[in-house]
Parts: structure tokens; C-alpha cells; sequence
């Protein structure tokens, strides 16, 4: 094998064990799919939000939840708090960037939403303000980060999905996993298996 193929099968290597290190955190993900499962039953929301990769990441979130993921049914309030660029560019220019998702949080949460944050590092000072607002809110709240979880972790109430690896790539290739999976467990129960 040429050295760029065996860069490859490490990367792919590397992939495939982070995705088996993350076999381990099933509880973790279970209760999330449940709070997740129990606000849409309910009439609630889920608001979700992340920087870069994982600002990506929470819009593709939205995008299984309020369109489809495997089945044909109506669709869940979700919204990424990432997409209104008015409200972004004015929130971060009136208040600072630390409070574009806080902003949102106070404005649009309610209640027993839920907020979907998502930091590869756990350590984003803008997703921490929006725990922060949805705890003032009364909303549940969820963590996808990586490495040791970072600030987020440590945040009472917030149910934290820790990647295992400290690999920005692998993180995220995490993430997307778990909404996958999130995904496919809130569509199972709420529209049948």
C-alpha cells in the first residue's frame, strides 16, 4: 500500500474506533432521545445551535427534524440558531458574539423546549450563555462535545453526550452521528418503528 492509501486506512481506522469508543455512551444518548421525545410528544420545541462544523451540524439537525429523517410524517418544530443572519450580525454587533444564541434562547424558548448545544471543545462561551438562557427559561438542555466534555459538562442540568477523542474530525463525525441516531429514535417513537 502506497503512503497515501495507508494514510487513509489510519484515518478511516481512527474513524471507526472513535464511532466504537461511542458504543459506550448509550445511556447517555438514550436520555436525550427521551427528552427530546417527551417535549415533541408534548407541543414543545427543540432549538439547537453550534459554531463552524457544529453550526452545520445543529442546522442539519433541523433539517431531519422539521422535514424528514426516515418516514413520511409531519413535521417537528425545530429550529438551528444559526441561520437568521440579521439576527446573528445584530445580536453580536449590539451585545457581543458570546450572546448570539442567548438572545435567540430568550426570545423564541419556552418552558420544557429543549436546547440542542452543540461544542466539539464544551468550552464555546456563546453555547454556554444559551445554557445559561434556557436554564432561566426552564427548558431542558443537552450537550454534544467531545474531549472531557469541557464547561458544559460540568453545568448543572445539562445532559451532556461526550465524544470520546480529542480529534476536532472525529468529534464531529461523532455529532453527526448521534443526531442520526436521535433522529431515528424520535421518529420511532412518535410515529411507530
Amino acid at each position: 500500500m502506497d503512503t497515501m492509501q495507508s494514510k487513509i486506512a489510519d484515518i478511516l481506522h481512527d474513524a471507526i474506533s472513535t464511532k466504537q469508543r461511542l458504543a459506550g455512551h448509550t445511556e447517555s444518548i438514550e436520555w436525550s432521545a427521551r427528552l427530546l421525545i417527551d417535549a415533541l410528544a408534548k407541543g414543545h420545541k427543540v432549538l439547537v445551535c453550534g459554531n463552524g462544523g457544529s453550526a452545520a451540524d445543529a442546522q442539519h439537525m433541523a433539517g431531519e427534524l422539521v422535514g424528514r429523517f426516515q418516514k413520511n410524517r409531519r413535521g417537528l418544530p425545530c429550529v438551528a440558531l444559526t441561520t437568521d443572519t440579521s439576527i446573528l450580525t445584530a445580536c453580536a454587533n449590539d451585545f457581543g458574539y458570546e450572546e448570539v444564541f442567548a438572545r435567540q434562547v430568550e426570545a423564541i424558548g419556552a418552558a420544557d423546549d429543549v436546547l440542542v448545544g452543540i461544542s466539539t471543545s464544551g468550552n464555546s462561551a456563546n453555547v454556554i450563555k444559551a445554557f445559561e438562557a434556557a436554564a432561566s427559561a426552564g427548558m431542558k438542555r443537552v450537550a454534544l462535545t467531545g474531549n472531557d466534555g469541557g464547561h458544559v459538562a460540568q453545568m448543572d442540568g445539562v445532559l451532556s453526550i461526550v465524544v470520546p477523542s480529542c480529534s476536532t474530525q472525529r468529534i464531529q463525525e461523532g455529532h453527526l452521528t448521534i443526531i442520526h441516531v436521535l433522529c431515528e429514535l424520535v421518529e420511532d417513537a412518535l410515529f411507530g418503528n
